[in-house]
């Protein structure tokens, strides 16, 4: 067939063929907008442009760029500005971990050539300087800073009872404002296992356990992820006998091997117990004692202990604002089932944050704000899917933990090559001169090549480190570019270019190398 004899009919079967399955998916979409909204009348007219349900990082970020971009929002929190981050999560346990870290560099004096040091302290006041430092942050987050800003901040709780209407309920009683979206920032909360007796013993949790005035002697930490290990490692350095434990094989179990034995060789140098493989069965009371029964390979353990921090994860948010009235579905973890976009089922309501996880990190809860702000406002013109592809994260234990993308069991997991470089940083000079030389920095990259598939750090300020390598995974600079700046000597970061280092002698151009051995061999003749 030549040119000539294609008809336009033709070349319009074509161009029909091409976009049916545009059209078909734009109206199978429209077809189920129109289905889930069907039973709601929708107001003629807005109070909002939008209602944001939560003031943590995700509610906060939020309610920021909608007021940036001179939209009409409405954040309403029933507790506390600044949420889970501020009041009881990063802000306080960073401030706890600086206290107890002191204490073991004083006791560590004599690998500074200080033969003695001694130095006293009050747990109560630890204690209070925690509070003190929630209070030079919370400035931050305030009423009145979101209010200067544009953003009508109401102190009370909401209901969503309409896809566009949301009842909010303060001290002076209910009101009902409308609003084109809505944004569900409500958080999570710690989860309480259901152990049998864990209702009768005064338990703590990381919502409760900064009340505390007076220093446990026994505390049992149950749980070893992120949160279980921080607080763990931080109350033993004040002086608590803690035992800590774990069902699963090891402590940090979303860490590699090498990364999970490094912390838990350290906790056991510092003496806290470490019981891994050992699952809570029971509490109980005996002689006024609290009894943690425990099952290890079979066997009954008997753990005593004066206070309980039960740290084994967090349950998103999800009861109490409307969500199962209306119809929100939920996802298998029971978090706000929400798509690429962060919409729920409804188009018009999204969710950030814990809440709608995957990740319960504050960071991650503002970067997906960005997304939930700009598709609620702005999605009937263009809408952006959730970026997850380098989402870095870190454990404040000591040595401190840090990683973005894949790890070695990550990569098993999913079947993807990789080849891996590993600088020991005790052979960093700053961290020899520091009397900090343990850790290791271990770059996964695909194989061949200097792209970059994951880092893990393990060391001192590896959350501070790890940056440059989420800058490079971000932006798509390998290895090479690493290798190729500049590091301040003797700082920490050089063990990024060392690494890169590490990767650049592994791949050396054997041959070229041979052929110039051969060329100098000539020159010296």
């Amino acid at each position: 067939m030549t040119v000539n004899s294609i008809s336009p009919g033709l070349v319009f079967s074509f161009v029909l063929l091409g976009l049916f399955p545009l059209l078909a998916k734009t109206v199978i979409n429209r077809f189920k907008v129109l289905k889930v909204f069907k039973k709601w009348q929708q107001p003629k007219h807005f109070d909002n442009n939008l209602v944001v349900i939560g003031a943590g990082s995700g509610g906060l970020v939020t309610a920021y760029i909608a007021a940036t971009v001179k939209a009409k929002v409405t954040l309403v929190e029933k507790h506390k500005m600044g949420g889970d981050c501020l009041n009881t999560g990063c802000v306080p346990s960073k401030a706890l971990i600086r206290s107890s870290r002191f204490l073991a560099q004083v006791k560590e004096s004599k690998a500074l050539g200080i033969n003695h040091a001694n130095v006293e302290f009050d747990f109560a006041e630890i204690m209070d300087r925690v509070q003190k430092i929630i209070k030079e942050v919370e400035p931050h987050d305030s009423v009145e800073r979101y209010t200067e800003l544009g953003v009508d901040v109401i102190q009370g709780s909401a209901k969503i009872i309409s896809p566009w209407q949301v009842e909010i309920s303060t001290d002076l009683g209910k009101k009902v404002i409308s609003t084109r979206s809505i944004v569900i920032a409500a958080g999570a909360k710690p989860f309480v296992p259901p152990i049998p007796g864990v209702e009768k013993i005064d338990y703590l949790t990381s919502d409760n356990i900064w009340s505390l005035r007076e220093k446990p002697k026994r505390l049992l930490v149950l749980g070893g992820g992120p949160i279980g290990c921080e607080l763990a490692q931080a109350f033993a350095r004040l002086g608590c006998k803690v035992t800590q434990v774990e069902m699963l094989p090891r402590i940090m179990i979303r860490e590699d091997e090498d990364v999970s034995k490094a912390v838990m060789e350290k906790f056991q140098q510092e003496g806290i117990r470490v019981l891994v493989e050992h699952t809570a069965k029971q509490f109980k009371a005996e002689n006024g004692e609290k009894i943690l029964i425990a099952e290890n390979q079979g066997k009954q353990v008997r753990i005593a202990f004066d206070q309980v921090l039960l740290a084994i994860g967090r349950a998103a948010n999800v009861k109490g604002y409307g969500v199962e009235e209306l119809g929100i579905e939920l996802s298998p973890r029971k978090t706000v089932a929400v798509n690429p976009f962060l919409e729920t089922n409804y188009p018009n309501i999204f969710a950030c944050g814990d809440v709608a996880g995957p990740y319960q990190f504050t960071h991650t809860a503002a970067h997906q704000a960005w997304y939930a702000a700009v598709n609620a406002l702005f999605g009937q013109f263009k809408k952006f899917r959730v970026d997850y592809s380098v989402i870095p994260w870190a454990t404040f234990t000591d040595p401190e933990v840090a990683r973005v993308g894949l790890n070695e069991q990550d990569a098993k997991q999913q079947e993807i090559a990789y080849e891996v470089s590993i600088f020991g940083i005790d052979d960093l000079d700053r961290a020899i001169a520091d009397s900090e030389a343990y850790g290791f920095v271990k770059v996964l990259t695909v194989p061949g090549k200097d792209k970059i598939l994951g880092v893990t750090i393990v060391g001192n300020h590896a959350g501070d480190l790890i940056a440059e390598f989420v800058l490079a995974m971000k932006h798509g600079l390998g290895l090479e570019k690493i290798l190729g700046t500049i590091h301040i000597y003797p700082t920490m970061s050089e063990a990024n270019k060392y690494v890169a280092g590490v990767w650049k002698r592994n791949h050396k151009p054997e041959k070229l190398l041979k052929w110039l051995a051969g060329y100098h061999a000539w020159r010296r003749k």
